[in-house]
């Protein structure tokens, strides 16, 4: 049974940004976040609030959440892996803050540089912190590699929910998973969400699947079937993981939101305005490869009677 909407978590301003070389200057990432928006997506992750020399892409991550705030009717989302960089997006004027928790140990010590057990009390702190600065606020973490990870190799289901029950014990209002190394499949993809729900009920949050090796949209499909509603996705493609490299990242935005309203499953967004939103993209990082079968074909005739009919 199809749900009648789903919600597109745009992430490009964030993960794709902060996944290429090159950075974006802010008047294009302003433009880019306004074209967005108007194209009707009603979520995106628009920064992370890290220290700039790790991360000089997202040096402007304050100037960019007062534009995106700006703008009406929507959700504004910055990505946090600390309690100091929770302080700053609540400073900055988010409406949600992510936070990456590695389901693979060897995963969550290279790159937070904490074990899993320190990031369930890091992500405790926030939760308390947010409660007490701006209860309105709404914390969310993603669970990476929770599909498998190149530093260990597998990771267990029950590693996952594992983590998934000390999360939302935690205090955390979803819980979503995270293909970060575009390992999953959607048997997997249907395994892991099911088992999900149950460890944690209403607070199951987004798929975030990657196309690294073809199969994003499929395994968004089999995330669809067993009851997920939020999907992280990135403006043609942008991004992805860095330890894949050449594989493209993200899920196309272009390509989900097509194959939702193809299906008779709204999301809110205009196809047209999205693609038109490209340029921006394009005009601000005019080395970066981007990618999308939508776009590259262009919509079928007929497309405005046949989704809206």
């Amino acid at each position: 049974m199809l749900p009648q909407s789903v919600l597109i978590s745009e992430v490009g301003p964030r993960d794709g940004l902060q996944s290429v070389k090159a950075t974006m200057p802010t008047a294009h990432k302003l433009a880019w976040i306004t074209a967005l928006h108007d194209a009707g997506l009603r979520e995106i992750e628009v920064c992370s609030f890290v220290p700039a020399k790790l991360l000089p892409q997202m040096a402007d991550a304050a100037e960019v959440v007062r534009h995106a705030v700006a703008l009406p009717n929507w959700t504004v989302m910055a990505l946090v892996p600390n309690l100091k960089g929770a302080e700053a997006a609540l400073a900055a004027g988010v409406h949600k803050l992510t936070i990456p928790v590695s389901a693979s140990e060897a995963h969550s010590l290279a790159n937070v540089r904490k074990s899993r057990a320190d990031m369930v009390a890091e992500v405790r702190s926030i939760v308390a912190m947010s409660h007490e600065r701006a209860p309105h606020i709404k914390v969310e973490v993603g669970i990476s590699t929770a599909f498998g990870c190149t530093l260990q190799g597998h990771v267990a289901d029950d590693d996952v929910m594992w983590l998934a029950t000390e999360l939302a014990e935690a205090g955390v209002h979803e819980v979503g998973l995270s293909d970060t190394t575009g390992m999953a499949n959607p048997a997997q993809v249907r395994r892991l969400f099911q088992k999900l729900q149950q460890a944690v009920g209403p607070k199951m949050g987004a798929a975030h699947m990657h196309n690294t090796r073809g199969l994003g949209l499929a395994n968004c499909l089999a995330a669809v079937d067993v009851g997920v509603t939020t999907f992280d996705s990135s403006q043609g493609g942008l991004g992805g993981c860095p330890y894949a490299p050449g594989a493209s990242g993200n899920v196309v935005t272009e390509d989900l939101v097509f194959m939702f309203e193809a299906m008779g499953v709204r999301t809110g967004v205009d196809l047209d305005k999205l693609m038109a939103a490209r340029v921006h993209l394009q005009t601000g990082l005019p080395n970066e490869p981007i990618y999308g079968m939508t776009p590259l074909a262009g919509l079928p005739k007929h497309w405005k009677t046949h989704t809206h009919a």
